[in-house]
Order: structure tokens, then C-alpha cells, then sequence
């Protein structure tokens, strides 16, 4: 494997002739191929070594010993008739419209491999290989500090190939990470390149790559009929028929655009505001655990801590359990609002104040930038809400979403971490009925179309805030909804809370943030 500078997965010559069975042949349908990063040139032999090869193969490679191996493959392409050029050269220093000079005319295939792997990462490297400088995806503010801004290689690489050659009849079928490809088609809708015929075959990127992460070949045409940016979705390589279509609704990428159509009236402006949980990037310091008597942190230090700034803690693995919850962690919360002055804490709670002083190095060490002119101690998803005594919580890590009505512990509101997001009630009743329609299968069928499973975060904030509960209340019959509740009181909230809820005769009365003379939470 190529040096991790370069962020390249050498393709094995089996899977490469897969690939070009799946695309051949070859030679009939393209006279000419590019391969922007040839490594070693796999693929190059791979289309040499076909029945039809291409009439020009040109590589571009950046690393001088790899262009030297692909470029000695140049006596098979003299037997095969097949003109052939490797550029020892960026693919970010080349221009694919300007600099190529073809020998030979006629429809062009873009085949290959481009890394994988991130602007950020190449840059903790101090790596060259990096596209210039810019904003590529047009973030702003916060968005673009806190990580958005981070792309893959192969994204980069995409987005420089489709531009250059947008007047030109191409077919680019490359592999990449399926996030990657999600993200190039949705550039192309919001650029209005001129693009048709997309598809996502999958592969098996452990066994191929020994790679822990959705991955694929993505292909598409540029010029090649009516614009289409919707794609199929095929399960492996050769699969004869696709399993399903990503597809565009309200100007965002779905993952099943026909079974989103059935559940499309769940789509809305959520009458309720979602949070996400506490951020601190300093969990060895802040996450504490209790043994019936003390509180111990990561390191096993014993705190002696003033009580009112400790509070239950759950994180995601609890919420995606499917069970009733209780807390094992406790969470340091050093202020109540977001940017609040720490310094105060030095009077009345001094023996917190000398805790945070004594680990001070561990707050000036985290690396997002959010902390940046910041109190030192300060901490993120921090207010009001957070300290409501009820909560609906669901995990924004696990691929199926369970939504735990979430209660007070000791006393004390329950606080979540920053992979957790919930909604404040103010009421356990409330909490099991919010609960209820959010665990539906209509819910979980619109969520279920509107995720990839292989995001790292598959269920967001941005989601969430699209759920309309109210539309979905209105599907079910009281009694369902009363159930659901029931259901979702019992499983979760049990004997915690003794007095059962009546369930009110009009559910939409409770389901309605704006009733009433003031803007209230979900169950005002």
C-alpha cells in the first residue's frame, strides 16, 4: 500500500477486472481513457489485458516510482495497439480539458481510484497533495469551523474532473467512499452540471481494501441525455437490477426517493426545536462515575466537588439499547448558558474552581476551534433546556433510531452527551406521548428514506428538525396514539413517575407548539 501521504488504496487486479467486465467492452463503447490517478497502473493493465481495449489510455500519477511502473506497461499497449502516456503529475496541477493533448478523438472514460482520504488529514501530514486552498462546498461561520469544511481527496478530485470536462462526452465511473459520491451528486444538482445515468454499485471495501467504510463504484454520464440527478443504487459489483434510487426532495439527497414519496407528507418544519447534548472534549475530566460513595473521573482521581454541579448522564450506547434507561455516568456542569463566565465559580464553588484550575492544561489542549476566544472551561449545548426535568433523546450515532423518553435521576434533570439529541417537555406524560408518534412506523419509514446507514452521524439535528409529528398524529386514531403512549410510559418510564397520565380526548391540542396567547414547547 502507497504511503498514507497519498491517501491511496492500490486496486487489486481482480476487483479492477470486475470492473472492466462490468463496463466492457471497452474499446467499442470509448475510444479513449483517463485514469487522473494511475498509481502503480492496475487499472491500466486491467483494460489492456480486456478483449477491447481503448485506442489511448493516459494516466496521471504524482508519485515518481509508481508512474515509472505504470509507465512500463508500455510495451502490452504497443501489442494491443493502444497508444499509452503516464504524467508524472498532480491531479490538482493539470488541467483534464487543456493539458492531456489526445491523440485520438471520440467518447472518453475516467476510470480509476482517487484517494481516500481527508483534506484534514493530508494537512496533520504537512502533505502537498492537497487541492488549493478553498471553501470548495461554500460553507459559512460556524459550519465551516466545526468540520463541514472537510472533504475528501476524492471529492476534490470529482468535483475538478466534472467541471473540466462538462463539454465533453464522458463517462466517469471511479471508486470512492459512498459518502463521497453523495456528496459529488449533490454538487452537480446545485451547480446544474449536465449529468445523467448515475449509479452507486457497492463493494466490500474490508474485503477489497481491508477498509472499515461504505464504498463504491460511482459512474455517471456528462452529455450524454435529458439532465437526471437521480441515481441507482445496486447491492454489490454485478447485481442485474438496483435495490433502490437517491433522489433529491426539498433540495435535500433522500436514500430511498420512492419510499420517501409514500411517507413525503411527514416532511415538514418540526413544531418542536431539537437539541443536541453537552460538548466538552474533555470527557476524562468532566464524565465521572460513582461507586455508591464517591465520584471517580477517567483517571480514577477521587472528586470532592460541590454536589450541585453534577448531574446525570446518558450517552447514545444507553438510548440505542431499547431498554429502560438509567444513568451509570455523572457530567460536570460548570455554567448554565453558553459563554457564561466561569470566574464566579472561584467564590461559591471553590472546590470545583480548584479542579478545573488543577487540570487547566487539559481545556487549553482541545483542538476545535469553538473553544477558540472562548472562558477556558466552557462547554457547548448548554442552556434552559438542558436542565428540563423531562426529555425525549434519541442516539445520533446508530443507524435504527429509538426515541427514549428520558426523566430526572436523584433528583436531578438528566443531561446527554453532544452524540445525543432531545426535545425539553414538561411533563413525563408528555414526553411518553412525544415519544409514541416519533416511534411509529410511519416515523421510522420517513427516516428510514431519508438516511444512509454508513454516515458517521446518521441521524442529525438537520433531520430531525424536518419531522412534522403533528402530521403524523394526525394518520392514527386516538386510541393508537393513547397506546403508543401508554406503551412508551410503561417501557420507559415505569414506576419512576407513579401517577399515570390521563390521555387527553384531542391529541392535536397537546401536539401544538403555537396554541395559546405565547410560543410554547411541544406539550405546553
Amino acid at each position: 500500500m502507497a504511503s498514507k501521504e497519498f491517501g491511496d488504496f492500490q486496486t487489486p487486479l481482480p476487483l479492477v477486472r470486475q470492473i472492466v467486465e462490468l463496463l466492457g467492452p471497452v474499446g467499442q463503447k470509448w475510444t479513449r481513457v483517463l485514469e487522473p490517478t494511475c498509481g502503480r497502473g492496475n487499472f491500466i493493465r486491467g483494460l489492456l489485458e480486456s478483449p477491447s481495449p481503448p485506442d489511448e489510455i493516459i494516466g496521471v500519477e504524482i508519485q515518481q516510482a509508481a508512474a515509472a511502473e505504470a509507465s512500463s506497461l508500455a510495451l502490452l499497449a504497443s501489442a494491443k495497439d493502444c497508444r499509452l502516456r503516464v504524467l508524472n503529475d498532480s491531479a490538482f496541477g493539470i488541467s483534464f480539458a487543456a493539458d492531456l493533448r489526445w491523440q485520438t478523438q471520440g467518447p472518453l472514460l475516467v476510470l480509476g481510484n482517487p484517494p481516500w482520504v481527508t483534506n484534514a488529514e493530508l494537512g496533520s501530514l504537512g502533505s502537498s497533495n492537497l487541492p488549493r486552498k478553498s471553501n470548495i462546498k461554500g460553507l459559512r461561520g460556524i459550519l465551516a469551523l466545526t468540520g463541514h469544511s472537510n472533504f475528501d481527496i476524492a471529492e476534490s478530485i470529482w468535483i475538478k474532473l466534472l467541471s473540466q470536462l462538462r463539454c465533453i462526452n464522458a463517462h466517469v465511473a471511479l471508486l470512492c467512499k459512498t459518502s463521497v459520491a453523495r456528496n459529488v451528486l449533490t454538487h452537480t444538482r446545485k451547480v446544474g452540471l449536465p449529468v445523467s445515468g448515475a449509479a452507486l454499485r457497492m463493494i466490500d471495501a474490508r474485503r477489497w481494501f481491508g477498509a472499515s467504510v461504505g464504498a463504491c463504484l460511482f459512474s455517471l454520464d456528462l452529455n450524454a441525455g435529458p439532465t437526471d440527478y437521480e441515481a441507482d443504487v445496486f447491492d454489490d459489483l454485478m447485481a442485474r437490477s438496483p435495490s433502490r434510487k437517491l433522489g433529491f426532495a426539498r433540495e435535500a439527497l433522500v436514500a430511498d426517493i420512492e419510499n420517501y414519496r409514500r411517507v413525503s407528507f411527514v416532511e415538514g418544519a418540526s413544531p418542536l426545536e431539537w437539541r443536541q447534548g453537552i460538548k466538552h472534549d474533555a470527557a476524562a475530566l468532566m464524565e465521572l462515575t460513582f461507586d455508591g460513595f464517591e465520584y471517580h473521573n477517567a483517571s480514577g482521581e477521587v472528586l470532592d466537588i460541590e454536589a450541585d454541579y453534577i448531574f446525570p448522564l446518558l450517552k447514545s450506547s444507553s438510548l440505542a439499547s431499547g431498554r429502560q434507561v438509567r444513568p451509570q455516568l455523572a457530567v460536570i456542569v460548570p455554567q448554565k448558558a453558553l459563554n457564561e463566565d466561569s470566574t464566579p465559580l472561584r467564590h461559591i464553588a471553590p472546590r470545583l474552581w480548584r479542579y478545573l484550575h488543577e487540570h487547566a492544561d487539559v481545556f487549553r489542549a482541545r483542538k476545535s476551534s469553538i473553544y477558540k476566544g472562548r472562558p477556558l472551561f466552557s462547554i457547548f449545548g448548554i442552556g434552559d433546556y438542558s436542565f428540563a426535568a423531562y426529555k425525549v433523546a434519541v442516539s445520533g450515532l446508530h443507524k435504527r433510531p429509538r426515541f427514549v423518553p428520558v426523566g430526572p435521576c436523584c433528583g436531578k434533570p438528566t443531561m446527554l452527551d453532544d452524540t445525543c439529541y432531545f426535545v425539553p417537555c414538561d411533563s413525563a406524560g408528555q414526553a411518553a406521548t412525544l415519544a409514541g408518534v416519533l416511534n411509529h412506523p410511519i416515523t421510522a419509514s420517513f427516516i428510514a428514506s431519508t438516511t444512509f446507514n454508513d454516515a458517521k452521524r446518521p441521524i442529525t439535528k438537520a433531520l430531525l428538525s424536518r419531522i412534522d409529528v403533528l402530521a403524523v398524529a394526525r394518520q392514527l386514531p386516538w386510541r393508537e396514539l393513547a397506546d403508543s403512549a401508554s406503551q412508551q410510559w410503561d417501557r420507559f418510564v415505569g414506576d419512576a413517575v407513579k401517577d399515570r397520565p390521563e390521555w387527553p380526548a384531542d391529541f392535536s391540542a397537546i401536539l401544538d407548539p403555537t396554541a395559546g396567547d405565547r410560543p410554547r414547547t411541544l406539550f405546553a
